[in-house]
């Protein structure tokens, strides 16, 4: 098997990331591409879940789209406002939980790349770099309660857009938004190289049948799901 090229989008580049702060990736662009087709504009309201360096957000936000950014990260929040500033691009960028900080409003489109990789132990990381990828045992741990709190935050005809590994269970997440009254789709996959986490896992997924022995490659999905 052999990785699927993917195109970094509208993805701003050049973007600054302090230390502990998820920098772009292969998800992150898969993410991008997505949100390029999305058709964002002036009046329209975005929310990202988990902003790292504000890259997507800002790609909203480069539409005329007016953004919420949200993380749980002080220096992820720090990020995105110096990459906001650097872009002279008006964004607004928030710290905590997106359950408490979306404050009631909905939106037009809420786009997210969660943490989503499988990780011993029930407890999510308070601090450090992991907070941007461990998941829980299953990886799900961010995912279910996207998929929970998604009718919520979305206007009528507003879409959620989310990447994750298909390691956590693509079809499961699909059942969950399906449940919530969202239609939804896989709208684009690509396959990429494990990367230094899951190596380092590699053990410990293997007991757990997340993973096959010696396997080396892993399929991104970006989902998405309208509301009705």
């Amino acid at each position: 098997m052999t990785p699927t090229a993917v195109s970094p989008g509208a993805l701003p580049i050049g973007l600054i990331a302090l230390p502990g702060v998820y920098r772009p990736q292969a998800d992150t662009a898969l993410l991008a591409q997505a949100l390029a087709q999305e058709g964002l504009g002036p009046g329209s309201e975005v929310l990202e879940i988990g902003t790292g360096t504000g890259g997507l957000a800002l790609q909203a936000a480069g539409t005329g789209a007016r953004v919420t950014a949200v993380d749980v990260s002080w220096p992820a929040v720090v990020t995105a406002r110096l990459n906001a500033l650097r872009r002279r691009l008006p964004l607004r960028v928030v710290h905590g939980d997106f359950a408490a900080r979306a404050g009631g409003r909905r939106y037009d489109l809420v786009l997210s790349n969660p943490p989503y990789v499988p990780a011993p132990g029930e407890r999510l990381p308070s601090r450090g770099p992991e907070r941007a990828w461990d998941a829980g045992p299953d990886g799900r741990a961010v995912i279910d309660r996207l998929c929970a709190g998604a009718p919520r935050l979305l206007r009528p005809g507003g879409v959620l857009l989310m990447v994750h590994s298909g390691m956590c269970g693509t079809e499961e997440t699909l059942r969950r938004l399906a449940g919530e009254g969202l239609e939804a789709e896989v709208t684009a996959r690509a396959t990429v190289a494990w990367g230094p986490v899951l190596r380092s896992r590699r053990s410990w997924l293997e007991r757990r049948g997340l993973a096959a022995e010696a396997e080396e490659w892993e399929e991104l999905v970006v989902i998405r799901a309208r509301h009705h």
